[in-house]
């Protein structure tokens, strides 16, 4: 698996999420909104400062082992009172196929137990997503179910699956 490293999203990495956030496949499976404004990575990157501030969410720009920008990992819905969160990863195209993903999704799972308190942490995939699927289930996610028509983008209803990872869930191999 590949080795990565977390770092606190800033400023200084808005350049790599512009660049990543124009990649087809990240603009259909995620929330990114279509067309991207212009302001968008900046507004983003304002949102989770905020929420590092009042503790509803944190983003992670993610480098592999030579130290190059290879996606972000995101918690955001943080509820700390009830111990819960949802994450999302977003990786760039010349970093997929080699294990990026499912290491990032460790290390914010791991991240999101021992400093955000979270007792379940979900993921929310397309169900016309199977790479990220199998992402989530290689990091120790549980399929939950389907979620029917859970959210509109790009003029279409889309489907879901929801995922859970508890700490207490054995560790993934």
């Amino acid at each position: 698996m590949e080795s990565i490293r977390l770092e606190l999203l800033s400023e200084a990495h808005l350049e790599s999420v512009a660049a990543m956030l124009s990649d087809p496949d990240i603009l259909r499976f995620t929330r990114v909104p279509v067309p991207t404004p212009a302001e968008f990575p900046r507004d983003w990157l304002a949102l989770y400062e905020a929420g590092r501030r009042d503790g509803t969410r944190e983003g992670f720009a993610v480098f592999d082992r030579d130290d190059r920008f290879v996606g972000v990992a995101l918690a955001f819905g943080i509820d700390r009172a009830e111990g819960e969160a949802e994450l999302g990863y977003m990786v760039a195209p010349d970093a997929r196929g080699r294990g990026v993903a499912t290491a990032m999704l460790r290390a914010l799972s791991e991240w999101a137990f021992a400093e955000a308190g979270v007792q379940r942490a979900r993921l929310v995939i397309d169900v016309d997503n199977p790479a990220s699927l199998r992402v989530a289930e290689r990091a120790g996610y549980v399929r939950e179910g389907v979620m029917r028509s859970v959210s509109f983008k790009n003029g279409r209803r889309i489907d879901a699956w929801l995922l859970s990872r508890l700490p207490s869930d054995p560790a993934p191999p």
